[in-house]
């Protein structure tokens, strides 16, 4: 594993992180009777050298989490969580911030959270989260509970990071979770500088969705991208829109691609990755660790799809 360091945090992370959630939340989702099964996979990622493990309030595999990590010595892990946002018309929104970070403490088996986020924060909750969740955010963690705060990107909501490039320029957050990917890299416009001049660590999401993972979803994205003159029609196989990235490269698979082109990202600390599968998880970690695309492919991805903003890949 290699290991870096989260923006001014100072936590030194592994650069694959172990998604919770996502489409498949452990294997949990289609299979709520599998928490054996989570809890090994937990266990497996930790023995494949990721320290950082990512879940939330609502995903329902905290407690997955918590038995996992049971015994192992509590610095040795990078603990990120999340909290869902109460309704904007709650009567007292910051009590169920306390409440919701107690739950979460049991639920993980911890007395303290290394990097808690506000879970999913869309341009119509920004106001409300900047002025009535943060007290209590920032109250946690001068009581210690939590060490840094973060947020998670509504990014299925907001894909051009509307809500970032406004947040990052009061400095809100220590730790910020964004969807970037080959499909919708605009991030590195509008996001990264940010981060990077606050000193922000980056966890990145949705590196590998439906797109980069199920051949004939793909070719529906790029048909009703070539139908929308996003991306003309001779620039892409239709039967195989980005078989150049087999072919110009040593990658075998488009999500070992996909993983390889997000984490050689500058900018990016954190790579996130969810399976309910063994295999799959040793293979997306070593993906993870491979060397960088090659220039040649990675300009051919900046003509296809660097002007995009508005894809997440699902």
């Amino acid at each position: 594993m290699e290991y870096t360091i989260l923006g001014r945090t100072g936590l030194r992370v592994s650069v694959a992180g172990l998604g919770c959630g996502g489409p498949s939340r452990l294997g949990m989702r289609n299979d709520p009777q599998s928490a054996i099964h989570a809890v090994a996979l937990v266990k497996q990622a930790i023995d494949l050298g990721i320290n950082l493990l990512d879940t939330a309030q609502n995903y329902g595999t905290e407690p997955i989490v918590g038995k996992a990590i049971a015994g192992i010595p509590r610095e040795r892990l990078v603990i990120s969580t999340k909290k869902t946002l109460p309704p904007a018309d709650h009567s007292n929104p910051q009590q169920e911030i306390f409440k919701g970070l107690e739950q979460s403490l049991k639920a993980l088996g911890t007395d303290y959270i290394d990097v808690y986020h506000l879970h999913g924060v869309e341009p119509k909750d920004y106001e409300f989260a900047k002025n009535r969740l943060m007290p209590a955010m920032r109250r946690l963690k001068e009581q210690g509970k939590i060490r840094f705060i973060g947020v998670t990107e509504g990014f299925v909501q907001d894909p051009s990071h509307t809500v970032l490039q406004e947040s990052l320029n009061e400095n809100l957050w220590d730790v910020v979770m964004v969807g970037f990917s080959l499909l919708n890299p605009s991030a590195r416009k509008t996001v990264f500088p940010l981060t990077t001049k606050h000193g922000v660590g980056m966890l990145n999401m949705f590196a590998v969705r439906r797109a980069l993972s199920q051949p004939e979803r793909l070719k529906e994205v790029c048909a009703e991208l070539v139908a929308k003159g996003a991306i003309k029609q001779d620039a892409v196989d239709s039967n195989d829109p980005l078989g150049f990235l087999l072919k110009e490269t040593d990658a075998t698979t488009l999500p070992e691609a996909a993983y390889r082109f997000c984490r050689h990202e500058p900018g990016v600390d954190v790579i996130l990755t969810g399976t309910g599968n063994p295999a799959h998880l040793k293979e997306n970690v070593a993906a993870i660790l491979k060397p960088a695309l090659p220039r040649s492919v990675l300009e051919k991805l900046a003509k296809l799809f660097g002007g995009l903003d508005y894809l997440t890949g699902n």
